[in-house]
């Protein structure tokens, strides 16, 4: 747990892994910072897909317009506009899905889970009982490619915290959780995900103290969240 303890004790931006394009973290910012509504992202959101397609080729597009795609889905998701969050996932599946086409990748494999794990949410019961398992899979899949992909991990983790009784397990889910910054590059979402999700299995588990220190320390990276804001609002 050494790296854990790290992680704890100084700026986590000094570990964060700078793969994705500057042009990008804009949108990301957008998303996490909630501090424009789903329809004021939308310039963002083209902006950075219009990059995407002028800026990069082949798989590397489709990857960054999957995470785009991903990306707005989260915004309209969290306005509770699920049919609008559902679309843009199923864009973000169409083009994972395009990238596993051309070539197998960690990146397209973890992004056809996330797009899948999210419209699991937004859409009928039916399919999520028809697709919620592919998420660990395709998850597996890009872990067998790339072993420190963090957002792979965190997917796998977060079905033990998030997933409706009976089918969760809190405390495995913190174990899996707390091992991500070790073994993996992390970006600075990861991260924020990471402390949320043990952050809400503390409080599922009602351990009130230590649910308000992870909560706290995932708005150390993101003040203005207000997902994490109404958790800790319960405390």
């Amino acid at each position: 747990m050494i790296m854990l303890a790290f992680l704890l004790l100084f700026p986590a931006v000094s570990v964060y892994s700078q793969s994705l394009p500057e042009w990008y973290i804009p949108l990301r910012e957008a998303i996490y910072e909630q501090k424009l509504s789903a329809d004021e992202i939308v310039p963002v959101y083209h902006n950075v897909t219009n990059r995407a397609k002028t800026s990069l080729l082949g798989t590397a597009q489709y990857i960054m317009l999957s995470r785009c795609e991903y990306m707005m889905g989260r915004a309209y998701q969290y306005e509770e506009k699920k049919d609008q969050a559902a679309s843009h996932y199923g864009e973000g599946i169409t083009w994972a899905q395009k990238a596993l086409e051309i070539q197998d990748s960690a990146e397209a494999w973890q992004m056809l889970a996330e797009n899948i794990s999210q419209s699991c949410a937004v859409r009928p019961v039916s399919y999520a009982m028809a697709n919620g398992l592919k998420v660990e899979k395709y998850s597996k899949n890009a872990l067998a490619i790339d072993g420190r992909n963090a957002a792979a991990q965190i997917m796998i983790a977060a079905r033990w915290i998030y997933a409706p009784s009976p089918f969760h397990n809190y405390r495995r889910g913190i174990e899996m959780m707390s091992a991500v910054p070790e073994e993996s590059n992390m970006q600075k979402d990861d991260l924020f995900n990471v402390y949320v999700g043990i952050g809400y299995a503390y409080l599922q588990q009602r351990n009130i103290v230590l649910a308000r220190q992870w909560l706290q320390k995932s708005l150390e990276i993101y003040p203005t969240n207000k997902y994490v804001q109404s958790l800790l609002a319960k405390l």
